[in-house]
């Protein structure tokens, strides 16, 4: 499908690519904390008949440098300009942090119809960077909503990290050992349920957090609101599933995100009939 991509500059920042002949759908495309990286994403999914905005919601212009006290009202403007585009049905598909970001979207913004959260915690994690005040401690929440922050999860300030033998740091267990130390902001930051349909994806192998252990709560605390989920999950995936036709991620220097390229384009292929349908 012949698709025409746009740079978006201004209060909404990122990429546009859409269908040449339009669409009544679209999906807000986010990335996770390592940065924007969504061309390729929003490219497969407007051949696939989306329109799709790679939103860049940090790190730009008059934005935090870092995930630190996000306004949420940045993806509900993106939502917006998807709407000024002649998109009648509105989804979000996020990773990591997108995915935190895309759940919480769905909770306050209910023109959000569907998210696809790939790798997603299950509560509201403490900022990763700088805010706009360019200090990254003390912790704060990663997101504000009508300029207050969100209930969130500190990280334990003792915990030291433990390379393996190629030198890579596994992350997981920071966050394991958080949530022991915090049990009651734990509690305080979970995301709420939202009425939007859900298509959960994880692998077990996730040394970046425990993104499947979160999926099943999401599920489960969904399954007690009466709410049906989509938990696609493969054991052996990590932290970075790859739909088909997206190029490998690249390989880390610093951080061990998990799994094989075999196993994360596996998890990715299961997850892409149910990515499609839900958005």
């Amino acid at each position: 499908m012949d698709v025409v991509e746009q740079e978006i500059t201004g209060a909404v920042q990122g990429v546009l690519v859409r269908p040449r002949a339009g669409s009544r759908a679209g999906v807000l495309v986010l990335h996770g904390s390592y940065g924007p990286g969504t061309l390729d994403r929003c490219r497969l999914l407007a051949r696939s008949g989306l329109t799709a905005l790679g939103l860049r919601w940090y790190g730009g212009e008059g934005q935090p440098p870092g995930i630190c006290e996000v306004p949420l009202e940045t993806f509900s403007r993106g939502l917006d300009l998807l709407q000024t585009e002649g998109a009648e049905r509105l989804s979000a598909l996020g990773l990591s942090k997108g995915a935190e970001a895309a759940l919480w979207l769905s909770v306050l913004d209910q023109r959000t119809a569907a998210v696809v959260a790939l790798s997603p915690p299950s509560v509201t994690w403490a900022n990763l960077g700088a805010g706009t005040d360019g200090h990254s401690h003390p912790w704060r929440s990663s997101w504000t909503w009508q300029g207050e922050p969100l209930p969130f999860v500190p990280r334990d300030e003792t915990w030291k990290p433990a390379p393996r033998e190629d030198g890579l740091v596994p992350l997981r267990a920071w966050y394991e050992r958080s949530r022991e130390l915090y049990p009651d902001h734990y509690e305080a930051a979970a995301i709420p349920t939202a009425d939007a349909d859900l298509v959960l994806v994880a692998g077990g192998d996730d040394q970046t957090w425990p993104s499947l252990p979160a999926a099943r709560t999401l599920r489960d605390r969904r399954l007690a609101a009466g709410l049906t989920t989509v938990l696609v999950e493969r054991p052996a995936a990590g932290h970075r599933p790859r739909l088909p036709g997206e190029k490998p991620a690249s390989p880390s220097t610093y951080l061990c995100y998990g799994g094989t390229d075999a196993d994360d384009a596996a998890l990715g292929a299961a997850a892409w009939p149910h990515a499609l349908h839900g958005t």
